[in-house]
């Protein structure tokens, strides 16, 4: 069986290293040593100046958006995981949607525009696959609207544009660590800011409120992650650079194995450093998607619809219309993409599909 996606786990002896001296110290959680080592190796790993080690990417944009003290309209994609809009739901805001780039899949900066009224307060903007935004003219919309922005960059760890990690960019940048992605902590994510007093504000708020022992700053939530977790990271950390060799080897070779497929591939920035993160293929219609899964799950391959369906279709948003997102939606398909991958697999893959297309 070809699942979408496999975790990348490493040697078991690795990882207890670790768990051994969580045994000596009895220190699990609560900001423990493990988390600060993690916290400043990522920091030396990704060239940035603040993170924070959170439970999970979704708490991460909850916590952005409360730090900035957002509220009214945020101007979002309808392009992602359901996480970006709930967030904005859930932290009683409306999220509006600006329709999506045809070619990178990601917010149209021009769309943006169209969407802002007096009470837009931000921008959240999904680098979609790990595919930086147009990070350059959002910047610019937000500072000629006095607009804050928070980028979803739940895919883009390790990413660059223009040299400098893609988790710099904005007012805040979060990320997901879960099982799933390129580096993983099992569960996890992180914030980002610039702004060391934002991010002192962060602290507290995944933190009870915290600002001492005592004493509440603000109203918190626990967004804190623990010890297990952390040493998985860093664990994981030392495996990076191979992790991502081994996703550019797989995508190049999909590129090459399934050139004669009549499909359309997400447009990378120009100026962007890509992670591979998935390989996203959009089919001619969607009865042609529906066929390839068909065959891909005859042939026990499991490859996922993501993104669908567009966030848009939620029934606890307003509509709004976005008729490219909806379209694309309808026919993408991110193939199977793990460290373990081999190159007869992706073989395997390209012979089903094309023999969908010539059938």
């Amino acid at each position: 069986m070809i699942n979408v996606t496999k975790p990348f786990l490493p040697s078991l002896s690795e990882y207890t290293e670790y768990l051994e001296g969580i045994w000596e110290r009895n220190w699990l959680t609560n900001n423990g040593p493990l988390v600060n080592d993690l916290e400043l190796k990522l920091k030396e790993y990704l060239s940035v100046k603040h993170l924070l080690f959170l439970s999970n990417g979704t708490i991460a944009i909850q916590i952005a958006i409360k730090a900035l003290e957002l509220k009214g309209e945020i101007i979002t994609t309808p392009f992602s995981y359901v996480a970006t809009t709930s967030s904005i739901v859930w932290e009683n805001c409306k999220p509006v949607f600006a329709d999506i780039d045809p070619l990178s899949l990601n917010i149209d900066p021009k769309k943006i525009e169209e969407r802002i009224t007096p009470a837009t307060t931000a921008i959240l903007a999904t680098h979609v696959y790990g595919n930086p935004c147009d990070v350059d003219a959002i910047e610019l919309i937000a500072q000629k609207h006095n607009l804050k922005v928070i980028y979803d960059a739940a895919h883009a760890f390790g990413v660059t544009y223009k040299g400098k990690s893609i988790f710099e960019y904005g007012d805040a940048s979060t990320t997901s660590f879960h099982a799933t992605k390129v580096f993983h902590t099992i569960e996890g994510g992180a914030i980002f800011a610039n702004d060391a007093q934002l991010l002192k504000k962060m602290s507290q708020l995944r933190n009870f409120g915290h600002s001492g022992p005592e004493t509440f700053e603000c109203v918190g939530i626990n967004g804190k992650n623990s010890e297990f977790h952390a040493a998985m990271g860093l664990v994981n950390l030392k495996h990076i650079d191979s992790i991502l060799e081994s996703r550019k080897i797989q995508a190049l070779t999909y590129d090459k194995v399934l050139a004669p497929l009549r499909i359309q591939k997400p447009l990378i920035l120009p100026g962007a450093n890509w992670n591979y993160s998935y390989y996203p293929i959009i089919f001619e219609s969607e009865e042609q998607l529906l066929k390839s899964i068909q065959v891909l799950n005859d042939n026990w391959v499991y490859p996922r619809r993501y993104f669908f369906p567009s966030l848009s279709t939620l029934h606890f948003v307003d509509k709004y219309e976005v008729p490219v997102s909806e379209d694309i939606c309808r026919r993408v398909l991110c193939l199977p993409m793990y460290h373990s991958l081999k190159t007869e697999d992706i073989d395997f893959i390209a012979r089903l599909l094309l023999r969908v297309q010539n059938n």
